[in-house]
C-alpha cells in the first residue's frame, strides 16, 4: 500500500502558529521534503520531531519528485513543507503534488498559516473576491507592464514584495493605479515587529519614503480593485476621442488602458477606427 503525502502549512513567523495537527504530522511521517532543510531542521528540533529531511526547492524539484514518488510507493509517508506558510503559494511543490495525483497516491492537506489570508484578514478591504498575484517582477519595465495589466482588476489584489523593491513598487503603483487607491501594507506579519497599515497608495508611498514604515523585513501589499461601477460607466469611445485629441494614438491607448483595464493594443486599433470614421 502506498504512503500518503501531507501538504503541511508552517508558521510565517511566530512558531506558536504551528497547529497541533501539523506538529503531530511532522513527528509521525518518514520523510519531510523541505524548501530549505536547514530552516526546517530548526522547526523540527523545536517540536522534537526526527524524520529524514530531503530538499525540494525550485532548482531540484523536477529531479527530486521521482525519488519522493518512489518512497511513497514503498509505503512511506511524506510531508511537504516550505520555509514559511502554505506550500505551493509562491513556493515549490506544484510538480510533486501534480505527480502524486497522476500516480493516484493519497494526498492530505494540513491547513495553517498563509501570508495571503493573514494580510487579507487585517487589511480592511473587500475580501468577497480577491486574487493573489505573487511577487511583482523585479525589473522596472516588466513590473510596470505587469501593473498596467492589473489596472482594471475589480477584485482586491494581494502582492508580495521584497524589502529591496518595496519603495520602487509602491511608486509604480501610485503612477499606474493612482495615489488615491485604497491599499494596505502588512510588514513582518506575525513576527515581533509586525506592522499593519491601511492608507491610500500615495500615503503608503510617502510613509515608506519618509521611514515611517520601516523598510525592513517581508511585505505583503493588498490593493483595492477598481470599483466595478466606475469601470462599467466609462464610455471607451468618448474617452479615446478626448485623449487622442491631445495625445498621440499610442499614448492615448496607454492612458485609456490604465483607466479602463482594457487591452492597450485593442484600444489603439479602436482609436485608428474612430479616426478613420471621423475623416470619412
Amino acid at each position: 500500500m502506498s504512503g500518503t503525502l501531507f501538504v503541511v502549512a508552517t508558521p510565517i513567523g511566530n512558531l506558536e502558529d504551528l497547529t497541533p495537527r501539523a506538529s503531530q504530522t511532522l513527528a509521525s511521517v518518514d520523510l519531510v521534503a523541505a524548501e530549505d532543510t536547514r530552516h526546517t531542521k530548526r522547526l523540527l528540533f523545536t517540536i522534537g520531531a526526527k524524520p529524514t529531511l530531503i530538499a525540494l526547492h525550485d532548482h531540484n524539484e523536477e529531479r527530486a519528485v521521482h525519488g519522493i514518488i518512489e518512497s511513497l510507493k514503498d509505503g512511506k509517508d511524506v510531508a511537504l513543507v516550505s520555509d514559511a506558510g502554505t506550500p505551493l503559494v509562491s513556493d515549490p511543490g506544484f510538480r510533486l503534488v501534480r505527480a502524486v495525483h497522476e500516480h493516484d497516491i493519497t494526498i492530505v492537506p494540513i491547513p495553517g498559516a498563509s501570508a495571503v489570508t493573514t494580510a487579507l484578514s487585517a487589511a480592511g478591504l473587500p475580501t468577497d473576491r480577491f486574487c493573489f498575484e505573487g511577487f511583482a517582477p523585479s525589473k522596472r519595465a516588466a513590473r510596470r507592464d505587469w501593473l498596467r495589466a492589473l489596472a482594471g482588476e475589480e477584485r482586491t489584489m494581494v502582492i508580495y514584495e521584497s524589502v529591496h523593491r518595496i519603495a520602487a513598487c509602491l511608486a509604480d503603483m501610485v503612477d499606474i493605479f493612482g495615489a488615491d487607491r485604497p491599499a494596505f501594507i502588512g510588514r513582518e506579519l506575525t513576527k515581533m515587529h509586525e506592522e499593519c497599515v491601511q492608507e491610500s497608495l500615495g500615503e503608503l508611498q510617502r510613509r515608506i519614503d519618509d521611514g515611517d514604515i520601516v523598510s525592513k523585513g517581508e511585505f505583503v501589499i493588498v490593493v483595492s480593485g477598481v470599483a466595478a461601477a466606475v469601470a462599467a460607466t466609462i464610455d471607451s469611445d468618448r474617452l479615446l476621442t478626448e485623449l487622442s485629441g491631445c495625445l498621440s494614438a499610442k499614448d492615448a491607448a496607454r492612458v485609456a488602458a490604465n483607466i479602463t483595464g482594457e487591452k492597450k493594443n485593442a484600444l489603439y486599433e479602436r482609436i485608428l477606427e474612430l479616426k478613420a470614421d471621423s475623416s470619412s
